[in-house]
C-alpha cells in the first residue's frame, strides 16, 4: 500500500513539474529591440575649380659646378709654398696651388737655350755676307737673348732663300724643341684656374710626385648644382631657365635656383631624366641634401585633393541630400600626398577626410563648425 502511494506521489510531482515549466516558458516573453540606424558625421569641402600649379618634387646632394681634379704630368718633389697644401685651404684665381722641384729640368732647358744661342751666333758671318738685309734683325734677336727667360719668337724671314738657309742650320727645329721643353717646365707649377677651396689633398710637402699621380681636388664654392632624377613622363614639362625652390630636410632654410641643364637621354635602369639645378648661396656646401620643387605647368579647371580621398583610380565621394554618392573624376597628376583632378562641378560637396566603411547611398550628417568645436562623433537615432 505504501509503495503504491509513493508511486502516485512521484508521478504527480513529475506532472506538476512539466506544467510548471510550460507556464514559466510562456510567461518569459522578451520584446526584440529595434535596430538603431547609425548616421556618421562627415567633413566636406565646397568645390571651387581653378588653376592648379603642378610641381614635381625631387631631391639630391649638391655638387660643385666647377671641379678640378689635380694630377701631375711630371715627376718631382713637392715644395713648400706660401700656403699649406691641405683640405680647406682657400685660393684666389691665378694663385699658386703647388710646385715641384724642377731645378734639374730647368738646367736642361737653360742648356738647350744656350745651344740655340750658339747656333744663331755661328750663322751671323754668313748672314752678313749672303743676306745683309736680314743681318740686323738677327743681331737684335741675339742682343735680346736671355737663357733665363722664355724664348721670344724667331725673326720672320723676308725671302725664300733666307728661310732655306735658317732651316738648313736646324735653328727652327732647335727653337721648337726648346719651346716644347718650356711647356713641360711650366707643368712643375700648378695655379688655381678660379677662386675656390681645396677639398682633398693626397700629398704633403716633401713627397715624391710621379707622372699621372692624383694630388687632390679643387672646387669653386660660388656655384653649385643639384642633380635630380625626374620621371620620364614629366620630362616634356621641364624647361631650362625655370625657377626652382630648394629646401633642406628640416624646412628651416630655403634657396632659389634655376634649371641649368637637362640630359637628353632616359636612364635605362630607372626610366628617369637627369636635370641639373644651379644655385648660389654662401651658406651652401657640397654634399648638402636638398629637396627641389620644380614648377612644371598649370592645370586649368581643376582642384587638388588628398590621395586617400580618391576611390579606386577615378572616383570621389560627394554628399547629395545627406547621402553619399560616387562621382567619376579625371586625375591628371599624382604627387606623394595629393592628386590633381578635373571633372567635379563647381559647388559640389566632397569629403575632405576619409570615412571608414563609406559606401554609395550611406546616410551622413555634415559637420557644422559653428555649433561644435570638438571632434565629430558617431550619433544614433531610432526609427
Amino acid at each position: 500500500m505504501r509503495k503504491a502511494i509513493l508511486t502516485i506521489l512521484g508521478f504527480a510531482i513529475i506532472v506538476l513539474s512539466v506544467f510548471g515549466a510550460i507556464a514559466i516558458v510562456k510567461s518569459n516573453k522578451r520584446q526584440r529591440p529595434r535596430p538603431q540606424k547609425i548616421v556618421k558625421t562627415v567633413f566636406v569641402d565646397t568645390v571651387r575649380n581653378g588653376i592648379v600649379p603642378i610641381s614635381i618634387k625631387a631631391n639630391g646632394n649638391l655638387v660643385a659646378k666647377r671641379r678640378l681634379e689635380i694630377y701631375s704630368e711630371v715627376q718631382g718633389v713637392l715644395r713648400t709654398g706660401a700656403k699649406l697644401f691641405k683640405p680647406g685651404q682657400k685660393y684666389r684665381k691665378g694663385e699658386l696651388l703647388l710646385s715641384l722641384n724642377a731645378s734639374e729640368f730647368y738646367a736642361t732647358v737653360q742648356s738647350q737655350r744656350s745651344n740655340l744661342y750658339n747656333q744663331i751666333a755661328a750663322i751671323m758671318p754668313d748672314l752678313r755676307l749672303d743676306y745683309p738685309e736680314a743681318f740686323d734683325k738677327w743681331q737684335n734677336y741675339l742682343n735680346d737673348f736671355d737663357v733665363n727667360s722664355s724664348l721670344a719668337p724667331l725673326p720672320v724671314s723676308t725671302s725664300e732663300k733666307e728661310t732655306f738657309f735658317i732651316n738648313g742650320r736646324n735653328i727652327t727645329t732647335s727653337y721648337y724643341n726648346i719651346k716644347n721643353l718650356e711647356q713641360r717646365l711650366s707643368k712643375y707649377r700648378i695655379t688655381a684656374p678660379f677662386e675656390g677651396i681645396l677639398t682633398e689633398a693626397l700629398v704633403t710637402e716633401g713627397s715624391l710626385v710621379r707622372p699621372g699621380q692624383k694630388l687632390g681636388e679643387f672646387i669653386d664654392t660660388g656655384v653649385y648644382e643639384l642633380p635630380v632624377a625626374v620621371n620620364k613622363e614629366y620630362g616634356d614639362l621641364l624647361e631650362v631657365g625655370k625657377k626652382v625652390t630648394l629646401r633642406t630636410l628640416d624646412n628651416l632654410n630655403e634657396y632659389s635656383g634655376i634649371v641649368s641643364r637637362i640630359n637628353g637621354n632616359v636612364s635605362v635602369s630607372s626610366q628617369t631624366i637627369d636635370a641639373f639645378i644651379e644655385v648660389k648661396d654662401e651658406k651652401l656646401r657640397e654634399g648638402v641634401y636638398l629637396e627641389a620643387n620644380l614648377q612644371a605647368k598649370e592645370e586649368a579647371d581643376a582642384i587638388s585633393i588628398s590621395r586617400n580621398l580618391l576611390q579606386g583610380d577615378d572616383k570621389v565621394f560627394t554628399v547629395k541630400d545627406s547621402i553619399l554618392d560616387l562621382l567619376d573624376v579625371n586625375p591628371v597628376y599624382f604627387s606623394d600626398k595629393t592628386v590633381v583632378v578635373k571633372g567635379i562641378p563647381d559647388g559640389s560637396l566632397i569629403l575632405n577626410k576619409p570615412v571608414p566603411g563609406a559606401y554609395a547611398g550611406m546616410l551622413v550628417k555634415i559637420y557644422a563648425e559653428k555649433t561644435a568645436k570638438e571632434e565629430p562623433t558617431e550619433k544614433t537615432t531610432g526609427e
